[in-house]
């Protein structure tokens, strides 16, 4: 079994307010788990309302389908938001 996560930090220069934010990541958040079978959720930046950060994750059978994965997953992503995606880390174990 292999894990494989990623952090991904978009900088949203329009939103002026937190509900701004939020309906972004609302928006992300909802699209990415309709399309794939991953976790995903707003992780830090909770109240500063023009970064986002998401954390996703995902398991796979192996460590090669699990990186694609997250890769079409993370492009998925950064296609599908209205910020711009500054900073993507990922990790496998």
């Amino acid at each position: 079994m292999y894990v494989q996560t990623a952090r991904l930090k978009f900088h949203i220069p329009h939103a002026g307010s937190l509900k701004d934010k939020r309906q972004t990541a609302r928006s992300v958040i909802d699209k990415t788990r309709r399309k794939f079978n991953v976790s995903v959720a707003e992780v830090e930046e909770h109240d500063t309302h023009n970064w986002l950060v998401v954390g996703l994750s995902l398991v796979s059978s192996t460590a090669a389908h699990a990186k694609k994965s997250m890769d079409e997953i993370v492009r998925f992503v950064e296609e599908n938001t209205d910020g711009n995606l500054m900073e993507v880390e990922t990790w496998q174990d």
